[in-house]
């Protein structure tokens, strides 16, 4: 009898409190959660339900109907993309603003150069220029080509600027003989023979390729950074994945613990899983970065207009002046090659090569400054060029933070103090499964690495293809900055010349000489008389406004550098 006593009054005791626990934990912190994120549910149980109709969370007593636990798989993935969005967002806007900052810089660079071009020779020479002005449009619309992705072998280019203006140098200087088209065609031929500047085509070819090369591949380089990141950013759930993220941010909502959050090993592990092919993303990534920065430290020194433009001036000078000088020689090597062209008889000016060279250069000082237009036009240079300096060593700092950024975006999304309990006790923590201690142990990063994932299945045979054509992307374009650092251009390399490149760029398959002849000469710089428009025979008597101002800043960008 006292034992039956006893059990009746043990079970009393447990009816108690099971009542009190049954009580402590209705449902209507839960009511108040879903109401205060945003839910409009029909029904939100007032107090625990039997919970064998849920599939994703556990199927004790819960708050959740089934309705509610669909609703929040659809809002799991949500949060989810909304989470990797937020956090990619300073990423991609890097890319997206200095891909555009810098294209706006070299493009408006360009534009300026030519337009303070026109300006000055138009005022300087009157029709003398304008006659020969699409020499110079030329060349500048095919610089440009090339910059903005155009088909243009830059060595072929440049080789047939300095032929055309050979031909135009050669009738001017010849103006007593009828030069036609065919014989300009002749005389082209023997332009690498005859050598009328000197060795300074040859050397400015190098520096001016280089510093396109340069400049394009790695606004190319900013491209496909943004494309990428953008794409990848985009992220796509899998339904294991979906399964793993609502049970790690709602399921602890059903469970009538709607504060608590998870442990931050368990979302690890679940953002590890759900992102496992994003993290194979991080070494093509990262080598893409690496070979960006080796390309922005050649767009460092040398985009500094006042350190390049005196060196290049003096070249471009010496150029002119060496087909002043020889242009005897020229002309009686071009006769014995072509013949000797009709006299143009005595309706045509019979101007003769002595008194093409009778003038006399007014030498220039590096520290007068102009106060023509074209002071004011060099300005407007300055300010551009330092802008894009300055802009150079921003996108380093940046390129410099966003290495290994997709390994390491599972570490920065569950940082967040909305995903987990942050500094909360490990036994305070949502551990998928009830509130306490999380035990598995974190993966590692990597799709081959999530075979045995407590919280994800991922199938590690089947890599996303989407990705796989995002790393293929960067590893093209690190190729393509790996040979713009050495001075090649890809497009244009002669595969089957192993290690010499024979399209454009310099050839070499290191890291380039520099050139430390490129700055010496005698030769004097010169100015033009601004004071009006002056005859053909003046034209070609301006050398450092003529030349210099046209290829100068074309020039510029590694001069410095590979000096």
């Amino acid at each position: 009898m006292l034992r039956l006593q006893t059990i009746i009054c043990t079970f009393s005791l447990l009816s108690v409190a099971a009542r009190a626990d049954f009580k402590a934990r209705n449902c209507s912190e839960v009511r108040e959660a879903c109401i205060e994120k945003g839910f409009s549910f029909a029904h939100v149980p007032v107090q625990e339900i039997p919970g064998e109709h849920l599939r994703v969370c556990p199927q004790g007593n819960t708050c959740c109907t089934q309705d509610m636990e669909d609703t929040f798989g659809q809002q799991s993935k949500q949060d989810f993309e909304n989470l990797v969005d937020e956090t990619s967002h300073d990423l991609r806007s890097t890319f997206v603003s200095r891909h555009k900052k810098f294209d706006e810089f070299f493009l408006e660079l360009l534009e300026n150069t030519e337009r303070s071009l026109n300006e000055m020779f138009v005022r300087t020479y009157g029709k003398p220029y304008m006659q020969n002005s699409e020499v110079f449009e030329n060349l500048f619309a095919e610089l440009k080509r090339y910059y903005t992705g155009g088909n243009v072998n830059l060595e072929e280019m440049l080789n047939d600027f300095w032929s055309r203006l050979l031909e135009r140098m050669f009738t001017l200087l010849n103006s007593q003989y009828v030069i036609t088209e065919d014989y300009l065609e002749c005389i082209s031929k023997y332009t690498d023979q005859l050598k009328p500047f000197g060795d300074v085509p040859r050397k400015l070819k190098a520096q001016v390729t280089r510093a396109f090369i340069a400049a394009r591949t790695f606004v190319q380089g900013l491209s496909v950074g943004r494309e990428v990141a953008q794409r990848v950013s985009k992220v796509s759930s899998t339904p294991a994945c979906i399964r793993a993220l609502t049970k790690m941010l709602y399921c602890p909502v059903c469970q009538g613990m709607p504060a608590v959050k998870a442990c931050r090993n368990y979302c690890l592990n679940v953002m590890k899983g759900c992102l496992a092919n994003q993290a194979d993303l991080d070494p093509e990534w990262n080598q893409y970065i690496d070979a960006m920065l080796l390309v922005a430290q050649r767009l460092e020194g040398p985009f500094n207009i006042e350190s390049v433009m005196e060196p290049i001036d003096v070249k471009i000078s010496e150029a002119i002046m060496n087909m002043q000088e020889n242009s005897g020689q020229v002309t009686y090597q071009v006769f014995q090659g072509c013949g000797q062209p009709k006299p143009a008889g005595m309706t045509r000016s019979t101007r003769g090569v002595s008194d093409v060279f009778s003038a006399r250069f007014r030498p220039y000082s590096p520290e007068e400054r102009p106060t023509t237009a074209a002071g004011t036009s060099l300005d407007r240079l300055r300010t551009v060029w330092n802008a894009m300096q300055h802009s150079v060593l921003d996108i380093k700092e940046k390129l410099k933070l966003s290495k290994k950024f997709w390994s390491n975006l599972p570490e920065a999304l569950c940082m967040e103090d909305r995903v987990t309990a942050g500094n909360a006790s490990d036994e305070d923590c949502w551990n998928g499964h009830a509130k306490g201690r999380y035990f598995p142990e974190v993966q590692k990063d990597g799709l081959t690495n999530q075979v045995n994932n407590p919280e994800v299945v991922v199938d590690i045979t089947r890599p996303d293809t989407f990705i796989r054509q995002q790393i293929m992307a960067l590893r093209v374009m690190t190729n393509k900055l790996k040979n713009a650092y050495n001075g090649n251009d890809i497009y244009f390399q002669d595969l089957s010349d192993e290690g010499s490149g024979s399209g454009s760029g310099s050839g070499c398959t290191e890291v380039c000489p520099t050139d430390t002849d490129g700055a010496a000469t005698e030769a004097p710089v010169v100015k033009a008389d601004r004071s009006g428009p002056v005859d053909h025979s003046a034209w070609l008597h301006a050398p450092s406004v003529a030349l210099p101002t046209i290829l100068a800043l074309s020039a510029l960008a590694l001069h410095r550098q590979y000096r």
